[in-house]
């Protein structure tokens, strides 16, 4: 098969991947083709716009390192992880929405107990979380892991900082026998995703901010129940409804309700004002369990 044209180029390549042994790598080649050639076609791109994408890719794959994933901030900003997320967690009424990852997760976060201060010294609004975490039913679940992590009031992650403390304003708790978690830090402010590169170059000529909204990272996980992934917003924040990432759903924004100085809700002493954020978490069995198990997600010991 040779001197192939645009007409005949695609079935061309077609064939090439049909060879593919794993049926599903076959699938993907063969729908990244017919999809990547159908742009092409309706894009009819000149020689220099092709090389101006090459280049794009390229300096999008040389931002990448250790703590920063260019290519998953693309991903994000072209809502490609949200569809992903949204195909992946088809999610009960019951059960808490999920939302992207993001980008600044960092593993093996420090295990504190529930009433820790995780803001590790960080200037800002004291902030009191509580919450708890059941199943879609409602039964508590005891022992689930609670991974958290936010920005500080400048919209700055600890990995952007170079004068933050390690792993400030994140942690990990486990909960209580009834379900429940707490723990004090800083509110959050909204912030700018990575602009200095070649996504935020994209951002701009497509007229688009980058900017999210504030918000709490939380990760929950329990034997037994999928995974939850997803964040908390802060009511009436000016980017709620253009979210740079759209990662937004209307039942993850909260009130971070404004409270005097006083006895706070997990009973300390505040000589100042603080905030609140109260929510209770419901994670979805996971699809493998037996329907006999499917019920209810395992209470484990803590």
């Amino acid at each position: 098969m040779r001197n192939f044209d645009e007409f005949t180029i695609t079935e061309a390549v077609l064939q090439r991947v049909a060879a593919a042994k794993d049926l599903r790598t076959r699938q993907i080649s063969e729908a990244l083709v017919r999809h990547l050639h159908s742009f092409v076609r309706e894009i009819g791109p000149t020689q220099g716009e092709w090389e101006t994408a090459i280049d794009f890719l390229t300096r999008t794959g040389q931002m990448c390192d250790d703590k920063r994933q260019e290519f998953i901030l693309l991903s994000d900003t072209l809502g490609v992880s949200m569809l992903v997320d949204a195909i992946n967690h088809r999610m009960p009424e019951q059960a808490t929405e999920t939302t992207v990852l993001g980008p600044f997760f960092v593993k093996d976060a420090p295990e504190l107990a529930c009433g820790a201060d995780i803001s590790g010294g960080m200037n800002g609004e004291p902030m009191l979380v509580t919450g708890s975490v059941a199943d879609a039913r409602g039964k508590p679940i005891a022992g689930a892991v609670v991974d958290v992590w936010h920005s500080d009031d400048d919209g700055y992650y600890d990995v952007q900082r170079k004068d933050a403390v390690a792993a400030a304003m994140r942690g990990r708790f486990h909960t209580d026998s009834d379900g429940r978690f707490w723990f004090w830090s800083i509110k959050p402010a909204a912030y700018p995703v990575p602009h200095d590169g070649p996504v935020g170059e994209m951002l701009e000529a497509q007229g688009r901010h980058p900017w999210r909204p504030a918000h709490v990272h939380f990760m929950i996980g329990a034997p037994g129940c999928e995974q939850l992934v997803t964040h908390l917003f802060v009511a009436g924040d000016q980017y709620l409804d253009s979210d740079v990432v759209f990662g937004v759903k209307d039942s993850l924004i909260r009130e971070f309700k404004d409270m005097p100085a006083g006895i706070a809700a997990d009973g300390r002493k505040m000589d100042q004002p603080h905030c609140h954020l109260r929510h209770d978490f419901r994670l979805k069995a996971r699809a493998s369990m037996r329907p006999a198990q499917a019920a209810s997600c395992l209470t484990v010991a803590r």
